[in-house]
């Protein structure tokens, strides 16, 4: 379900949606989600001071507080 979340959010914030890929590792209590975008779109994802990312992240979290278990997601180059 996080996944599909992130994927569906950036992929609307991104020029290059064919680009967006999100590789899920799955812990006993946390999950990390790595995010990687072509080397154009990575200020798009961040955001000006990491807003975006932020609230991608809050998100992010939300859901899978709901789940009670616990989401980070990493933005890489």
């Amino acid at each position: 379900m996080e996944k599909e979340l992130v994927e569906f959010l950036v992929r609307s914030l991104v020029d290059n949606p064919d680009e967006v890929s999100v590789n899920m590792v799955e812990g006993e209590k946390s999950t990390i989600l790595e995010l990687r975008v072509a080397s154009d779109d990575v200020g798009k994802v961040i955001g000006k001071q990491g807003r975006i990312a932020k609230a991608i992240r809050t998100i992010l979290s939300a859901c899978a507080t709901k789940d009670g278990k616990r989401a980070v997601l990493e933005i890489l180059d």
